[in-house]
């Protein structure tokens, strides 16, 4: 009796989550986000094709920085517009309405948007094994990860404060610009988003190299989390939002 009761509960849990997951798919994939996508593929062709023809003797630091911009193309619509959305169609009542719930569908959604984020980046390095130089794909799409997920949640925390989309599109595309502007002078430091683990300095040790790889990644990573958990933590201002 006792294996029914447990099993008809796993089936209604099962159940909640693929409708979740559906709705919340639903949602990611309306508005503008298949023009996002395409972009990224549009700029990831563009910039194979100049790699070809410009960069002779090309390897997998070239294919990394190529990547790189598809990967945050396709995580910024999703974190940037996601609460302007909700707002949008009337959900954040719904959403603030129900205790905790929000942080919940929230959490499912951002866990949704960077396994999208890295499937398609997936396919795209297969696309650069095939059509450009062979190189550790899964490696790569992993190292892709960090700086993609830590700009995907400081997207996040900032569409929290500013709470509309088309601003905090502007807010981060300064905070890219400016951070552009800083990865020359932070480049062999670990305290560079834009760090390329391929990219090894003249005349520096691998060994050297790989430690500020390592750290760097531990830096993106607890900084992707503070960002999340910012992000969570404003969600809790439901007077902030409804109004």
């Amino acid at each position: 009796m006792d294996n029914a009761i447990w099993k008809d509960k796993l089936k209604n849990r099962t159940d909640l989550v693929m409708k979740m997951a559906r709705y919340n798919l639903k949602i990611i994939f309306a508005g503008r986000f298949f023009w996002f996508v395409l972009a990224a593929l549009v700029f990831y062709i563009l910039l194979s094709l100049q790699l070809v023809f410009n960069v002779p003797g090309f390897n997998s630091s070239n294919i990394y920085g190529i990547l790189l911009l598809p990967g945050i193309l396709l995580v910024f619509y999703p974190t940037v517009f996601g609460i302007q959305n909700d707002a949008d169609s009337r959900i954040l009542e719904i959403l603030f309405g129900i205790p905790d719930y929000r942080y919940k569908v929230w959490l499912i959604r951002l866990f949704m948007i960077f396994l999208l984020t890295w499937a398609i980046l997936y396919v795209f390095c297969w696309v650069g094994y095939f059509g450009l130089t062979p190189f550790p794909v899964f490696a790569m799409s992993f190292e892709l990860l960090f700086p993609v997920f830590f700009l995907g949640c400081l997207a996040f925390l900032v569409s929290t404060m500013v709470k509309n989309g088309n601003g905090t599109a502007v807010v981060m595309i300064l905070i890219g610009v400016f951070l552009m502007m800083m990865s020359d002078t932070l480049a062999k430091t670990q305290w560079n988003v834009f760090h390329n683990p391929y990219s090894i300095p003249n005349q520096m040790n691998e060994m050297v190299w790989a430690q500020i790889s390592q750290k760097n990644r531990i830096f993106l990573g607890i900084g992707s989390l503070i960002f999340l958990l910012g992000g969570l933590t404003n969600l809790q201002r439901r007077e902030k939002f409804l109004k």
